[in-house]
């Protein structure tokens, strides 16, 4: 079985991306998937997203991770996916699409997909740190030293302790106006150049602190903006990941 596949990145977060409006990909393989996403002996990516018919909006989008399991929402996959859709000519400007975490909204402006965020209804504090649930669970961390942290390290160990299900893990630092963000990833178990859901999670957690702006925010796969509305209750509505999304290159499999 050969399979037409296509490669997105969204800030260095990269994703295998299929065109399944046939429904002919066997979504529940997931030695195929985790053999796809395999950095060394297959196409290499962070995630699988599979783009499938939905009676009620313009597409689904199913994401799996890179160990062939289905995930949690991924925001820059989301993003990705609704870059992808516009490639295919199914949507111009504005799309409607449904993801696992639910209906999302997406459009595209000046070269950036702006995609809207499912609302929080508040962030946990555990200590100086935090925890917040975007779509995808997030452990979230300040730290002195961003650059020479060991988020690896220190990203394992939280994700796998923290509570059942594991989380993934964020560490954080302001540079003057900028929010640095990097995480460690479950599902691809290990740090990511960018993650969406993260970023999400990490502006809304600074909101908290440093008042309800938005602020820039860099990865190590570049820049991201996160726009939202903080309510008096703590609850975060209109909540909106910006960024680019690319696609790399196109090919086969089979």
């Amino acid at each position: 079985m050969q399979i037409h596949f296509f490669k997105y990145q969204g800030t260095g977060n990269d994703f295998i991306m299929i065109d399944d409006r046939a429904q002919d990909f066997p979504r529940h393989n997931e030695a195929l998937v985790a053999k796809m996403c395999q950095r060394r002996f297959g196409i290499g990516a962070d995630g699988l997203i599979l783009l499938r018919p939905h009676s009620e909006t313009d597409f689904e989008m199913v994401y799996f991770n890179a160990d062939g399991k289905e995930g949690s929402m991924c925001g820059n996959g989301g993003r990705c996916t609704v870059q992808f859709a516009h490639d295919l000519g199914i949507f111009q400007t504005h799309t409607k699409f449904m993801a696992v975490d639910g209906l999302h909204e997406a459009y595209l402006e000046n070269g950036l997909v702006a995609l809207k965020m499912g609302d929080v209804h508040g962030i946990e504090q555990h200590g100086k740190d935090a925890f917040a649930d975007t779509g995808s669970p997030h452990y979230l961390k300040f730290v002195e030293n961003l650059e020479q942290h060991p988020v690896f390290e220190e990203g394992k160990k939280i994700r796998h302790s923290f509570r059942e299900g594991g989380t993934n893990v964020n560490f954080l630092k302001m540079q003057g106006d900028t929010l640095q963000v990097r995480t460690f990833e479950r599902g691809v178990e290990d740090e990511t150049w960018s993650c969406g859901t993260g970023v999400t999670a990490a502006a809304l957690f600074t909101a908290n602190i440093n008042g309800p702006h938005a602020v820039p925010i860099q990865t190590k796969g570049g820049a991201l903006q996160v726009r939202f509305e903080r309510k008096a209750d703590g609850q975060f509505e209109q909540i909106y990941l910006i960024g680019p999304a690319k696609r790399v290159f196109e090919g086969k499999w089979g």
